[in-house]
């Protein structure tokens, strides 16, 4: 049966969504549907589609009582939204359905595992959030809450373990036809954890083990946990709150984090052998993983910084994206990341420039536009004249200006997006140390119509952010202090229907 909350949130979204016209949203990235979101929930492979559901609250561009949002797509580019999956309509998830992951069970059902909130007052007047797991099972657009929900709540906390910390339960099959789950939690040493349950059938859930504790070395709660094999290593991908930053590898606040190291299975417990930021951009939290049917293991994250939700006006009709699904990989004992192969498929119009001696600044015939794919190799001109700086910038005219500087020297890469037309003092630039190929800086530079995605050397780092500039400026132009000498390849990402009739 579904509530009267989730038919007033579905029949709000379908009537809402037409407020918004189609060139006012991402070209290839998932936005949502009216309103706001943010972490991706869900994603999975379903009756032959990609299924994403995302946080939501469709009455506001603000955060709210939390719903999950849903939508399928064939490539992971073209999305089509389905009807919101759940609504806060349940005495444990009152205050909102908060962030999860799919499996497929084995007789066919799609089973949902959410963070159910409810509030409760404190003994000091506060309010405390009551977290729980919780399930739901469906047929890939209707889902029933479970009639045993909560599943998982203090009663499965290991000792110390705090009951208002205890979220985002990240689902996978084993091996041995059996379910698992990490979940992230708070330890009586005020730092993240990670909590592993294991099920025999999806339903009956227990706990195994404290997979790893952070003991107050990245950050303090740890958010949204991800747990899978690739390429011979473990992974284990989390969002850490509060972070310190550590150099150039961490930054302030809410981060990523990837750890990659050893799984002993039969005592469930993780060893780490390596630490790393999985975005070194502004906006990127919260990223879930799948598995793909051809055995890629693809990523989405919610495409946004807490600390920057201000940069749209709140009149806006929605507010928040997701990434460019990317596809993961462990080299060189670290993890890299690459634009999905499907988005070659959209390229369109290519315009190529060899040993290009870049000077002040300029700018070149045919590169230009707001939805790109582009691909730079720099390296340094004339030796008695070698360039101290080189800057990339976008989404320009006369008035606005995003902008990608590096400097050889120190080998630091910077986005800067202070000059996008935001009017908000909020986080505008970050600075992430680098490494050469000899003297090469290799970049890939994917640009949509409100964020750009940087990634470097082959995908061995990324930068994201987004900028909410007026669609007008869609000037490209280089700058360098001193001579660099750049090869450029540039294409328009262009759906079917706005490829040029010949």
């Amino acid at each position: 049966m579904t509530s009267q909350t989730l038919r007033e949130a579905r029949k709000y979204e379908e009537a809402s969504e037409k407020m918004i016209r189609q060139e006012d949203r991402p070209g290839f990235h998932l936005s949502v549907r009216i309103g706001w979101m943010n972490d991706p929930n869900g994603f999975s492979v379903y009756k032959g589609k990609y299924h994403l559901f995302y946080q939501y609250h469709p009455y506001s561009s603000h955060t709210g009582p939390m719903h999950w949002g849903h939508a399928v797509s064939k490539d992971l580019l073209h999305w089509e939204y389905l009807p919101a999956a759940l609504a806060p309509d349940e005495f444990y998830d009152r205050d909102g359905c908060f962030s999860g992951s799919a499996v497929t069970l084995e007789d066919g059902r799609h089973l949902l595992m959410y963070t159910g909130v409810l509030k409760e007052r404190g003994r000091d007047g506060g309010i405390n959030e009551v977290q729980t797991q919780c399930l739901a099972v469906g047929d890939g657009v209707d889902y029933e809450k479970y009639v045993g929900n909560p599943v998982l709540d203090e009663r499965t906390l290991p000792e110390g373990s705090s009951r208002f910390d205890f979220r985002d339960p990240k689902m996978w099959k084993a091996k041995d036809g059996t379910y698992a789950c990490v979940a992230g939690s708070r330890s009586s040493d005020g730092s993240g954890q990670i909590l592993l349950y294991t099920s025999p059938d999806g339903f009956s859930w227990n706990f195994k083990n404290i997979l790893i504790s952070n003991k107050n070395r990245f950050g303090s709660m740890w958010e949204c946990p991800d747990f899978f094999e690739l390429d011979g290593k473990w992974m284990l991908l989390t969002s850490p709150q509060d972070m310190a930053p550590q150099g150039f590898e961490y930054h302030n606040g809410n981060g990523t984090l990837c750890l990659i190291g050893s799984y002993d299975e039969e005592r469930g417990v993780f060893e780490e052998e390596h630490d790393q930021a999985i975005d070194y951009g502004i906006d990127f939290y919260a990223p879930q993983t799948l598995k793909a049917p051809d055995g890629r293991r693809i990523m989405i994250g919610w495409m946004q910084n807490w600390d920057a939700c201000g940069i749209r006006t709140p009149e806006e009709p929605w507010f928040g994206q997701m990434s460019i699904p990317r596809e993961l990989s462990v080299r060189k004992g670290r993890l890299y990341q690459n634009p999905i192969r499907e988005l070659e498929g959209m390229r369109k119009g290519k315009v190529e420039y060899r040993n290009v001696k870049v000077t002040g600044e300029i700018r070149l015939p045919g590169i230009e536009g707001r939805k790109v794919d582009m691909e730079l190799r720099l390296r340094p001109g004339a030796a008695q004249n070698p360039y101290r700086k080189f800057a990339l910038r976008f989404a320009q005219n006369e008035e606005y200006r995003t902008s990608l500087s590096f400097r050889p020297h120190e080998s630091v890469l910077k986005i800067d997006r202070k000059f996008s037309g935001s009017r908000r003092a909020i986080v505008h630039q970050r600075r992430s140390l680098v490494r050469k190929e000899g003297e090469e800086l290799k970049l890939r530079i994917i640009l949509d119509l409100f964020s750009a995605e940087i990634f470097v050397n082959d995908g061995e780092q990324v930068l994201t952010m987004t900028m909410y500039t007026d669609l007008s400026a869609s000037g490209i132009s280089f700058f360098a202090d001193g001579q660099a000498i750049m090869d450029i390849t540039k294409y328009d990402l262009l759906t079917e229907s706005e490829t040029p009739q010949r």
